[in-house]
């Protein structure tokens, strides 16, 4: 139950048109979990977090990942399972036909009956093709949640004429996702010239003084440009679920709600 049920039930009580009864049975209901044994499957995340529970695909069996997804499929719920290779997500589509295997982000996907869309309209940045396997995660992430986004890839600061002929679309974006390894300094440049929210993402893309992406970490961390927010390495689905947090409480004060 998301938001916005919760919201009808309970004026539905308050008018008098729902009994008490049914609906503490139905706010029970959707408090619960689901015990598989090996997982416990959230199956009320979406009423706290706007987004159902979300599957970390590595390290989890063929048998285990399908076990989850039958569950919020059943509910209703769109799946979202990331990092699988691409031998799993073929195994996991052959027991599971409804999922859609997407190779370049490694996740696999169903949108469910109630995935709802989120106002907005997101660019995801690319700095080069090397990092296009975090941002079509992020990318992917945001398509199950009910974003608009567009893709601007490989446009690091290499060759920073590709990126300033974009300038105008960017200012008219409700967020940026700005994705780069290297010495990730695309986030900062791309700070300097827009005044929307940046989730920067840096990854494990670079030679060996790059430290698997610790240097890009490092310097979006300590970027000079102002208000910069930094994920974890290689994190496009985190990038992806922070933006649809400020986008939903964008909307939510839009309405007038808290």
């Amino acid at each position: 139950m998301d938001d916005l049920e919760l919201r009808a039930l309970l004026e539905a009580v308050r008018a008098g048109t729902a009994p008490v009864d049914g609906a503490l049975k139905m706010l029970t209901k959707g408090l619960g979990e689901a015990d598989l044994g090996f997982a416990v499957v959230d199956t009320a995340r979406a009423s706290r977090q706007g987004q159902p529970e979300v599957v970390f695909g590595e390290g989890k069996s063929v048998a285990q990942i399908a076990a989850i997804a039958n569950v919020l499929r059943g509910r209703g719920d769109t799946v979202l399972v990331t990092r699988v290779d691409a031998d799993k997500g073929a195994a996991v589509v052959a027991t599971v036909p409804t999922l859609t295997y997407h190779a370049e982000a490694r996740v696999l996907v169903e949108l469910g009956v109630n995935r709802r869309q989120i106002p907005g309209n997101v660019a995801i940045l690319a700095a080069g093709t090397s990092d296009m396997f975090v941002a079509e995660e992020c990318a992917e992430t945001l398509h199950a949640f009910g974003i608009a986004f567009d893709r601007i890839y490989d446009v690091g600061v290499a060759g920073l004429h590709r990126l300033l002929h974009r300038v105008d679309d960017l200012r008219k974006k409700d967020a940026l996702i700005v994705v780069a390894g290297m010495e990730g300094a695309l986030p900062s440049v791309v700070g300097g010239l827009v005044d929307v929210p940046i989730i920067a993402v840096p990854t494990s893309v670079g030679y060996g003084a790059a430290f698997g992406g610790i240097a890009a970490l490092c310097g979006m961390l300590t970027s000079c440009a102002s208000g910069v927010t930094v994920t974890n390495i290689d994190n496009g689905f985190g990038a992806a679920f922070a933006v649809a947090r400020m986008l939903r409480a964008a909307a939510r004060g839009a309405e007038g709600r808290v």
